[in-house]
């Protein structure tokens, strides 16, 4: 395959980007996205030119570390994470458009690279439950209903990635908030923090700047996880619920 690819190049979070266009012939249909990149980065070595900076660590849409906008979309043409996306789902002659996500709390760092840090403040502010330490307790000791496991661990499921802000044309990580708030919230281990959870959660989403969720559902569209839209039902019912507690 021959692809004409036009790639967001910035050198650092203070420089002023711009896209510029490489030729890559020889490209395999077999190939992932990042696959791909590598080999453009071997040319450019090659020629003494800067290699493009793009996030990868696992490659087995595991991390979240890869997210793209690949053609305006977020993780490309498919619903999987960037490094599971193959050039087979474009065509010979093809132009693709390579972007960092878009987002006002996503800052790009350099090139294709963007700071999700503030992913990790939110999960500071309450994403997370407080246990005593000590051995292990006895899987049966705390009984939850399969459905309420089910649930939990379908919304465990999240890894971040940060597709949902980068599709949304809020910018709003309510998709990533109601994940993680509902995998908490249906366990008997996160009821005693549960109200002061949201609230704390909610406060710093809004305080990184993320934009507000109006149920476009382009969140729920583009997450490779495909985290249900039900999710920010949840977490409303769960913001109501501290409210009427005086949180």
């Amino acid at each position: 395959m021959r692809l004409t690819l036009k790639i967001w190049r910035q050198a650092d979070s203070s420089s002023t980007g711009a896209m510029h266009t490489y030729e890559l012939d020889d490209v395999s249909p077999d190939m992932s996205f990042l696959e791909m990149l590598d080999v453009l980065n071997e040319r450019l070595n090659d020629q003494g030119e800067e290699p493009i900076a793009f996030d990868s660590d696992c490659r087995e849409g595991i991390c979240g570390m890869c997210g793209l906008m690949i053609n305006g979309q977020a993780h490309g043409p498919e619903v999987t994470t960037t490094c599971q996306l193959h050039m087979r789902s474009f065509s010979d002659g093809d132009t693709i458009t390579v972007e960092p996500w878009r987002a006002d709390p996503f800052p790009v760092l350099k090139d294709l690279v963007v700071d999700r840090s503030a992913f990790d403040r939110i999960i500071q502010a309450g994403g997370f439950i407080s246990v005593n330490t000590g051995s292990a307790p006895d899987a049966e000791a705390i009984l939850v209903p399969k459905p309420d496991a089910d649930r939990a661990f379908s919304m465990a499921m999240c890894i971040g990635c940060g597709a949902c802000v980068a599709a949304c044309p809020n910018g709003s990580a309510s998709l990533f908030l109601g994940a993680k708030v509902t995998h908490l919230g249906m366990l008997p281990q996160g009821q005693p923090e549960r109200d002061e959870r949201v609230t704390d959660m909610i406060a710093q989403h809004d305080h990184e700047g993320f934009g507000g969720c109006t149920n476009i559902g382009e969140c729920t569209a583009a997450c490779p996880k495909e985290i249900p839209l039900d999710a920010i039902n949840q977490l409303n019912r769960d913001l109501r619920h501290s409210f009427m507690h005086g949180h």
